[in-house]
């Protein structure tokens, strides 16, 4: 299902639907602000298991992230964290940033990896932080399979291509080819690991 949503004024009725969707175990292709993702509910395991089986990864495995509608909500998530990881957040969160921190108790144990690390991002668009506020809690999420290709970027087009694995695309517009920038958190100093959208000076 194409579900068109207003990138700028999320109609209430259609965040309703998606999110109706990801409470009962669906999987959606939705807008962030880099590229489009895959979404689910992190409290469904089955949804966690089908993300996975679209990438081809085991679920402690696969490099998912939660994303969150703002700060108070992304630190449920994570340990305690210092002062200064906190400013480091608060200057540059809402953005095009994933923020790998040490996992809190709150993130289920299906996606626990070896690490105890999560990767954390409050993206800066209206659709996707709509659906989470309504929600009530982070949606998972994962880059969709294979190659960044244009072909991630039209609805249209992903709806051809992943109708069958996928319950809802959520139509936000055109979206981008390059993905966030990606920062560890988990040492001494933010290191950064992936270069993406987000421009980062160490």
């Amino acid at each position: 299902m194409l579900l068109h949503i207003h990138p700028q004024n999320p109609q209430p009725r259609q965040i309703k639907t998606a999110v109706e969707t990801l409470q009962n175990g669906g999987v959606i292709i939705y807008p962030t602000d880099t590229i489009y993702g895959l979404g689910c509910d992190i409290l469904q395991h089955k949804a966690i298991e089908r993300i996975c089986r679209i990438k081809k990864v085991e679920p402690k495995k696969a490099q998912l992230s939660f994303i969150c509608s703002d700060l108070s909500h992304l630190s449920e998530y994570a340990k305690q964290m210092p002062t200064a990881t906190y400013r480091l957040l608060k200057e540059y969160l809402p953005g095009p940033y994933t923020f790998i921190l040490p996992a809190s108790k709150m993130v289920p144990k299906i996606l626990q990896s070896k690490k105890d690390t999560i990767g954390l991002r409050i993206p800066d668009n209206e659709i996707a932080l709509a659906i989470i506020r309504e929600l009530g809690r982070p949606i998972l999420s994962a880059s969709l399979p294979g190659d960044m290709v244009e072909d991630y970027t039209d609805p249209e087009i992903m709806q051809e291509n992943f109708h069958r694995e996928v319950d809802i695309v959520v139509d936000g517009g055109i979206g981008g080819t390059v993905p966030s920038t990606i920062i560890d958190c988990t040492g001494d100093e933010p290191v950064m690991t992936r270069q993406g959208l987000g421009k980062w000076e160490e």
